[in-house]
Order: structure tokens, then C-alpha cells, then sequence
């Protein structure tokens, strides 16, 4: 193996780490924004009205059960099974496309996540953890 594919590897195996803390702090954070729309309905505000607008209540739960699961992905991560790998690249992906629709509701938040789940999504699929 090569020098380069080495350090590629180590930066890889580094970021995965750090990958599992994000989307341990991502499942937090989308559970407690989950929370808050279930909580209190006017606590957001709502911009340009979408063609797929759903009740905030729903957002809501929406957000929860996701922030359960990333949370749970995100914790198993830590150990590099091969399971909890492509578990964390589907949840960040549903990620993704879950704060894609939520943009009308929390532009900047959804934003600052999807490019998280990026993160997550090239860290753990370029970590072969048997190279390190």
C-alpha cells in the first residue's frame, strides 16, 4: 500500500470518527427541532409556500422518530461494523432529503445539515477500516 493511500486512509478513519460525532449531534439536534415544532406550531415561521407543505405537528414527528435514528446510527458507528457503515449513509441520506423539504420552515439550519450529512456521507464510504 502506498504512502498516499495510507494518509488517505487515516484522514478516512479520522473523519469517520468525526462523522459519528455528527450525526450523534445531528440525531440531538433533529430530535429537539422536532420537539419544538410538535411543541409550539408558531414557533417557526413559515416563508414561500411549497407544493409539499405539511403541517408543522407532522414535521415534527418527522424529526423525532429521524433524530432517534441518526442518534442511534451515529452511537453504533463507533464501532465500524460494516452494518452501522451503510446504516449511516442511508440515515444521512434521509437526512438530506428530510431537511430538503424542511428548507421553507428552517432555511439556514437545513442547509448547515445537509452539508453535514455530506461530510458523513464521503467520510464513511471512503474508510476501508481494514487498511488502516
Amino acid at each position: 500500500m502506498s504512502e498516499t493511500s495510507s494518509v488517505k486512509q487515516g484522514v478516512a478513519a479520522g473523519t469517520s470518527i468525526g462523522a459519528a460525532i455528527i450525526l450523534v449531534t445531528v440525531g440531538i439536534i433533529q430530535f429537539f427541532q422536532g420537539v419544538a415544532a410538535v411543541a409550539e406550531n408558531e414557533v417557526f415561521v413559515v416563508g414561500i409556500e411549497y407544493v409539499y407543505k405539511l403541517d408543522l405537528t407532522t414535521w415534527g414527528w418527522i424529526h423525532i422518530v429521524l433524530g432517534i435514528v441518526i442518534l442511534g446510527v451515529g452511537l453504533a458507528l463507533f464501532t465500524g461494523a460494516g452494518w452501522a457503515r451503510v446504516s449511516a449513509i442511508v440515515v444521512a441520506a434521509v437526512s438530506i432529503l428530510a431537511n430538503f423539504l424542511w428548507l421553507p420552515y428552517y432555511p439556514w439550519w437545513s442547509l448547515l445539515i445537509i452539508a453535514l450529512d455530506v461530510v458523513v456521507i464521503w467520510a464513511v464510504s471512503t474508510w476501508k477500516p481494514d487498511r488502516v
